[in-house]
């Protein structure tokens, strides 16, 4: 049985230019390097799974790097890079401070720390989950992180900065990393679909996108789980069946049942959803984001923020043009009440149906509206 590797490995980026979404932060670290202006101490911050620790391997294997290049990236190929991609660098030393997070373990890096490389020009010290440390632990590193040896450099990744302490930060070149655009993910998937030879629809991988959450690793977890289920075709369906998510097309329809006041019908469609399975909440809050859309739609200027495909946003136009501004406002409206009293509801599921069926007569009780203002201007 062959060795699988999975694809949030295989494709991690090697060089800062595929990283993907965090510009901000490679130029700037590329720059650096360029200029050989590196700090004593980084500390990268940011949700999981968009490049923290990726980012600090490639900075660690740039800065010993023999042959870099004029941009400041490492050439994979000299003996210190390929040191460092069988894992036998004697420069880079990695520690977990989710699991070695005591004063003994701070103090036995520190005593590491005085000791010169062999090779190369520094060694390098990523912590990961820093936040994780005692604050023993953090007093203990203090005086080695604010006046190293010119050989030593730190790299501290957190995904949760408010834990860190303010002596540490001070100490430290903070950067904050982005959660990733849903285009950014779906482009990244799309080359490992090109690079595997899978077929994939652009909605199955919106979809997985948006599970994801802003995480890289995430997407590509989701994806070889979708992989293992649907094999080399993936198609949307095959994608909510093994994520167990809702169909988008049950927000497009409730829309449309609830502009002809169809709420028979709105309540078949929820009692349909509440059989998949499906959260009364979920739905409600999902049907929030769906009317949302709808409103960003309504304005070119703001057409760009929304985050989906071009034949996903073509659906969300079509059914915008149907909208008055003055249901959609009052559709967000009724859906923000509905979510802040759902927990203290008795009956949730009579809840959301009641506001369901409020969102099917207020077209009626807007039209009726409009006509009486007319009808008073015409007096």
């Amino acid at each position: 049985m062959s060795s699988f590797t999975v694809s949030a490995r295989k494709y991690r980026p090697s060089v800062f230019d595929t990283v993907i979404g965090q510009e901000h932060v490679t130029d700037t670290l590329r720059n650096a390097i360029k200029k050989k202006q590196l700090g004593q101490a980084f500390l990268f911050c940011g949700p999981r799974g968009v490049g923290k620790t990726t980012c600090a391997r490639i900075l660690a294997k740039a800065i010993n790097c023999e042959n870099l290049s004029d941009e400041g990236e490492p050439c994979n190929q000299c003996s210190s890079c390929e040191n460092f991609a069988k894992q036998q660098s004697f420069n880079i030393y990695e520690l977990d401070a989710a699991s070695n997070n005591s004063v003994d373990d701070i103090r036995a890096l520190v005593d590491q720390v005085r000791f010169a490389p062999q090779t190369g020009k520094y060694k390098t010290y990523i912590i990961d989950e820093v936040h994780m440390l005692s604050t023993g632990a953090f007093n203990a590193f203090l005086k080695t992180l604010e006046e190293p040896p010119p050989h030593a450099i730190f790299i501290m990744a957190t995904t949760e900065k408010n834990k860190i302490l303010p002596t540490i930060l001070s100490r430290c070149q903070v950067y904050e990393f982005h959660r990733l655009g849903l285009k950014d993910i779906i482009q990244q998937l799309q080359i490992v679909c090109t690079n595997e030879g899978y077929q994939a629809e652009d909605e199955a991988l919106q979809l997985i996108a948006q599970k994801a959450d802003g995480g890289m690793r995430d997407a590509l977890s989701i994806f070889d789980r979708v992989v293992s289920f649907a094999g080399g075709n993936i198609t949307y369906k095959d994608v909510l069946a093994n994520l167990n998510a809702l169909d988008y097309d049950y927000f497009f329809q409730a829309v449309e049942l609830s502009l002809n006041n169809k709420s028979h019908e709105m309540l078949l469609l929820f009692d349909e959803v509440i059989s998949l399975g499906f959260d009364p909440h979920n739905f409600l809050n999902g049907l929030a984001e769906h009317i949302r859309s709808l409103f960003i739609c309504k304005d070119p200027k703001t057409l760009k923020l929304m985050d989906v495909v071009e034949t996903a946003l073509a659906k969300y136009q079509d059914q915008t043009k149907r909208c008055s501004l003055s249901y959609l406002v009052s559709a967000l409206n009724i859906l923000s009440g509905a979510d802040i009293n759902f927990k203290n509801s008795k009956n949730q599921r009579l809840h959301v149906e009641l506001n369901l069926i409020k969102l099917c007569t207020m077209q009626q009780a807007l039209d009726l509206a409009q006509f009486q203002s007319s009808t008073e201007r015409k007096k």
